[in-house]
């Protein structure tokens, strides 16, 4: 279904974004309603309900992500009318896609988009993350962060049904491909100058390290949301996972991963951000 999907390099979902008059991105409900295929708006309004409930639980203000607005449409050649819509923010469109049809593949599509861009959000505005001055702090939060959810994919890899470690290996290639435009690990070392016992993500810089992290969390979330069984449609998973997060890149103007430059192993950053120890003083 890539017809209307993609357009100039630009996902549908980005195509129909808007901006308010103070230079804030916003989504239209009836916007959204067309492009996840609802035949009327009626039958999408339950849909904005459950996202709304979503959001409560969540913690946050569903009235800071969802607000009521009045929009022009047209009708017939000329004639114009005022219609009911919800004006919807990332987080808004983020819920609203976890709670429409799944069945639908435009809605797997929007699915994987706005996870992608909400994590993505989530990072720029992550207070711990803003306070770091230099890239060597960021690259330490962000090796640290992708330390911790490696464990938690790998956690979701095996109740999909990757268990042996051979099978891992070839589980995490595949995220590696997608994001990386078709590279396994061994090919990202050879282009990436590394030798083969050196991690690739210890010589990875902040931009590079934040990308494989939403690839990370997001096949994790969609291996439990889905529910995924078996090797191949694991692995398959994280392919399509890696290429989404590609081509978010893309559409963004961001460099490819592939392209990033190679950085100085983390380690040599973590033994100098470690607290020197006091020599003890002679009795």
């Amino acid at each position: 279904m890539e017809k209307g999907i993609q357009k100039n390099g630009q996902s549908i979902f980005e195509q129909i974004k808007r901006t308010d008059e103070n230079g804030n991105e916003y989504w239209s409900a009836r916007d959204m309603a067309k492009v996840l295929e609802y035949s009327e708006y009626r039958h999408f309004l339950p849909v904005i309900e459950r996202a709304k409930e979503a959001c409560t639980n969540s913690g946050q203000v569903a009235s800071d992500h969802f607000e009521d607005i009045l929009e022009m449409i047209t009708t017939g050649k000329t004639a114009q009318r005022e219609v009911e819509s919800v004006k919807l923010s990332r987080y808004a469109c983020y819920l609203i896609v976890q709670n429409a049809d799944p069945a639908k593949e435009i809605v797997a599509l929007g699915q994987t988009y706005f996870a992608v861009q909400t994590r993505l959000q989530e990072i720029r505005q992550m207070e711990e993350y803003n306070r770091l001055g230099s890239e060597d702090e960021k690259r330490l939060f962000l090796r640290n962060e992708m330390a911790k959810h490696n464990t938690q994919l790998a956690a979701a890899a095996k109740e999909a049904g990757v268990v042996a470690p051979l099978d891992y290996a070839i589980f995490q290639n595949h995220g590696y491909m997608g994001l990386y435009g078709g590279l396994d690990a061994k090919a990202i070392h050879k282009k990436k100058g590394l030798k083969k016992s050196q991690q690739i993500l210890d010589h990875m810089g902040s931009t590079e390290l934040a990308a494989n992290l939403f690839r990370a969390t997001q096949t994790e979330e969609k291996l439990r949301r889905e529910n995924v069984k078996g090797k191949q449609k694991a692995n398959k998973t994280h392919y399509e996972v890696g290429e989404k997060v590609r081509k978010t890149i893309e559409e963004l103007g961001g460099t490819m991963p592939e392209d990033l430059p190679t950085a100085d192993s983390i380690k040599k950053i973590e033994k100098a951000s470690e607290p020197k120890q006091l020599k003890g003083k002679n009795k």
